[in-house]
């Protein structure tokens, strides 16, 4: 019986937020093509358990991952640092697997194409980031390192489209492969009639790029005509971004309405479940946006901001309105909209629910990116 083929994947955290669940994904289908796989981490955390329940290895090392504390002078000692420790710690664990391939998830951990390749190595870098709004030199700073990877996979024709604008040669070896998300086998229907309240969800970071506050304001412009609302808050925020939380209970308390904050919850469909409306307003550019996806195939009416990768990820569903972003009154009359034709909005959600689940099976997206990751040079 011959040994199975090793493969080392790398990513830059321990959470479970979107990167971190398609690291998850894309570990479940390499673990499902009969491969060792053995995942590198800088930290423990639930992405660990998760990807040992899912029979990989996990090794936790030092690790350079690109923060934008790191580029500042007051970083610049860390930033050595971490380069000089990381750089040694992925040499020795290259040179003590010898993998087959290398799967390097997301482009700030800018030192494992360049190292794995020198190993021998079949490199695959999976992008998950990207901001045409960017500076294009810095885009083109933060994505050359991949262009020694044998191919690249991005989630998005927004994110290819970006790297093709400040780093042609490395769109020229990308291949866009919609994340996979799973769900539910039977999520409860939306409630018949809205009675009370409308409940309006926002899932992610509690961080300035993701909106929550423009949930608030929107909550508060519906309540200023008339109409009830509740709000939820899923997700936590940055170390370091306290300071906008607080900000957000502020806001939240001046505008009378009801806004729970729940915290991070590693799983989101219990409160998709409760909720009837989700809010998805990123006032930045979003690679893609897996929350949108989630809402969706929760069968609950979707609401998300008309920009980047959020279009390509609500868009083409007839439970799903595209707003103006950092726009409180546009989210308002979208929730609006959708109230007033509840019942023609809930007789839509399987339809849209049956398109997310062709859009996005996770056995697809987990064939595809081992498929890739596996090729034979």
């Amino acid at each position: 019986m011959t040994d199975p083929r090793v493969v080392l994947v790398v990513h830059p955290g321990a959470e479970m937020f979107g990167s971190d669940r398609m690291l998850l994904e894309s570990v479940i289908g390499l673990v499902q093509s009969g491969a060792r796989v053995v995942v590198a981490l800088p930290s423990r955390g639930a992405l660990d358990v998760e990807l040992r329940r899912a029979g990989a290895e996990v090794v936790v090392i030092p690790m350079l991952v690109l923060r934008k504390v790191l580029l500042t002078p007051r970083g610049l000692p860390r930033l050595l640092r971490d380069t000089v420790r990381g750089a040694v710690a992925a040499w020795r664990l290259l040179s003590r697997l010898r993998p087959e391939a290398v799967y390097v998830s997301t482009i700030i951990i800018p030192q494992w194409p360049l190292l794995a390749r020198l190993r021998g190595a079949r490199v695959v870098s999976h992008v998950h980031e990207a901001e045409a709004s960017g500076n294009r030199a810095v885009n083109a700073a933060l994505y050359s390192p991949h262009l020694v990877s044998h191919h690249t996979l991005v989630n998005s024709a927004f994110a290819l489209d970006t790297i093709r604008a400040s780093l042609p040669a490395l769109a020229q070896r990308a291949t866009v492969v919609y994340n996979g998300v799973a769900s539910p086998d039977s999520p409860p229907p939306p409630r018949e009639e809205l009675e009370g309240p409308v409940r309006v969800l926002f899932i992610g970071r509690l961080s300035p790029r993701k909106g929550p506050d423009v949930v608030i304001d929107a909550a508060g412009a519906l309540a200023r005509r008339g109409r009830p609302v509740a709000v939820t808050l899923l997700g936590a925020v940055f170390p370091g971004y306290e300071w906008f939380e607080d900000e957000l209970r502020r806001r939240a308390a001046d505008s009378g309405i009801d806004v729970s904050f729940a915290g991070f919850h590693q799983s989101v469909w219990p409160f998709l479940a409760d909720a009837d409306v989700l809010a998805v307003p990123s006032r930045v550019d979003e690679p893609f946006g897996n929350t949108a996806v989630e809402g969706i195939l929760a069968r609950r009416p979707v609401i998300a901001s008309d920009s980047s990768g959020l279009r390509e990820a609500a868009g083409g569903y007839p439970t799903a309105r595209l707003v103006t972003a950092n726009d409180p009154d546009a989210l308002a009359d979208a929730l609006d909209d959708i109230v007033d034709n509840w019942s023609d909005v809930r007789s839509l959600v399987d339809d849209s629910r049956l398109i997310g689940e062709s859009r996005h099976a996770p056995e697809s997206y987990r064939a595809t990116v081992s498929r890739h990751v596996l090729e034979t040079r």
